[in-house]
């Protein structure tokens, strides 16, 4: 199977179980196409069976129309065509911002100076 990812807008992931059965999509929104919708086109994709509840729970953590990334493969459906199924949604934020703002010195300090570590 192949396997991709993409950056899109997040706009939900939903859960429905029925008959012990759980299903889980992820909601994100496209470029309209201009003739049959006009804002976001919003698109689904199913979540593989074995990262559902993984895929489900991190949605809780995104803010709606945050670009998230989507890992999916795609699956042999019916009649030739493939079917995508999410394995994965992470924030499309740079992974190393957290770290830049904790290395930053807070507001109104002073950086070191090598004058000041001779000091020391």
């Amino acid at each position: 199977m192949a396997r991709s990812t993409m950056e899109v807008a997040f706009l939900g992931t939903q859960k429905t179980e029925m008959e012990g059965a759980k299903y889980v999509k992820v909601f994100y929104g496209d470029e309209p196409d201009g003739k049959t919708e006009h804002g976001l086109s919003i698109i689904g994709m199913a979540v593989a069976d074995d990262h559902a509840d993984e895929v489900f729970a991190a949605g809780a953590h995104f803010e709606p129309l945050e670009m998230v990334r989507i890992t999916f493969e795609v699956d042999r459906g019916g009649q030739n065509k493939g079917k995508n199924l999410a394995l994965h949604i992470e924030s499309a934020k740079p992974r190393d911002q957290g770290q830049r703002q904790a290395q930053q010195p807070a507001q109104g300090a002073k950086p070191a100076t090598p004058a000041d570590a001779a000091k020391s």
